[in-house]
């Protein structure tokens, strides 16, 4: 067991900076804690663990309990679109699917941190470092509740149990605020996707971050189905057509080619949301986050909302 000082962070302090902040300032507190509520600094003395991830979203659990990251996969990939701001220092192991074993050595990590995506490559990483695991994202069953409790359990896992009752906590708090600023658009439904291309979507049902992410907050989500956990867009645009009375929300960048089609082309002006002027557009882009991503595209929503 690695045991770290329980600290706390005001309230005041967390809807000062938002999540994202938070996130980052928890994770820079190796040498200092700064309590954002008082000009108090003090200095902390504790060796935090080496922590590698190859998961993004247990990447984010871990940096939201306040423990840096040493090596992550993918990592430049991830901080296009991340909630959490990472150490300079933490190195890149290249793909989460194949991920480099000679870099994840050198790094000398201490635990890593992986998922139900990477099972079939974990007996390698157990060679290297104890590896702790997470079922997040499964076809068909909610994923919000399982990364919010994840803060717990990794927290449990590292003798950090009221550190991770506090992060949790935190969190919730600003779901609920957030679900009393958004009550008005309540009965409203809302259709949550990627664009592909012109043509083709990526929809995110309730077993995606986002989904429960906006039935945490109050919203409705029209789309039924699960969500294709893939890289691609299989969804046709002219599926939309069934929610006349949507908000329709694109979720991260739109392709070049697909822009032009969104403002001028036939099948997206044809689309009752769009005409009417219901069409909002985030700048998030990592579903396969943790909380850390979930609470920051429920804040960007209902900021959207709140300005349209």
């Amino acid at each position: 067991m690695v045991k770290l000082p329980h600290t706390t962070l005001t309230r005041r302090a967390f809807l000062a900076t938002g999540a994202s902040a938070f996130v980052a300032s928890r994770a820079g507190a190796a040498n200092l804690l700064v309590d954002r509520a008082s000009p108090r600094i003090a200095a902390i003395d504790w060796a935090p663990p080496r922590i590698a991830a190859i998961d993004w979203a247990m990447a984010e659990t871990a940096m939201a309990l306040g423990l840096p990251l040493a090596a992550l996969a993918e990592k430049r990939q991830f901080v296009r679109g991340a909630a959490i701001t990472l150490p300079d220092a933490c190195a890149d192991l290249g793909l989460r699917g194949a991920p480099n074993l000679e870099a994840l050595s050198l790094v000398s990590p201490d635990l890593i941190l992986s998922s139900n995506f990477y099972s079939f490559v974990e007996p390698q990483l157990e060679r290297i470092a104890p590896v702790y695991t997470r079922s997040l994202f499964v076809a068909g069953e909610p994923a919000l509740p399982k990364v919010l409790l994840a803060m717990e359990a990794l927290a449990d896992h590292l003798d950090l149990r009221a550190q991770g009752q506090e992060t949790r906590a935190h969190f919730e708090t600003e779901f609920d605020h957030l679900a009393e600023r958004v009550s008005a658009f309540a009965d409203r439904p809302f259709v949550l996707m990627t664009v592909g291309d012109a043509r083709h979507i990526q929809v995110f049902g309730a077993d995606s971050i986002y989904g429960g992410a906006l039935a945490r907050i109050g919203l409705t989500n029209a789309w039924a189905g699960g969500t294709e956990f893939g890289f691609n867009a299989p969804v046709p645009v002219s599926k939309l057509l069934a929610f006349p009375d949507a908000h329709l929300v694109l979720v991260g960048d739109v392709p070049q080619n697909a822009q032009r089609a969104i403002r001028q082309g036939a099948l997206w002006s044809a689309l009752a949301p769009v005409r009417a002027g219901r069409l909002l557009s985030l700048s998030d882009n990592n579903p396969f986050g943790g909380a850390p991503s979930a609470l920051r595209f429920a804040d960007h929503l209902v900021t959207a909302l709140e300005r349209a």
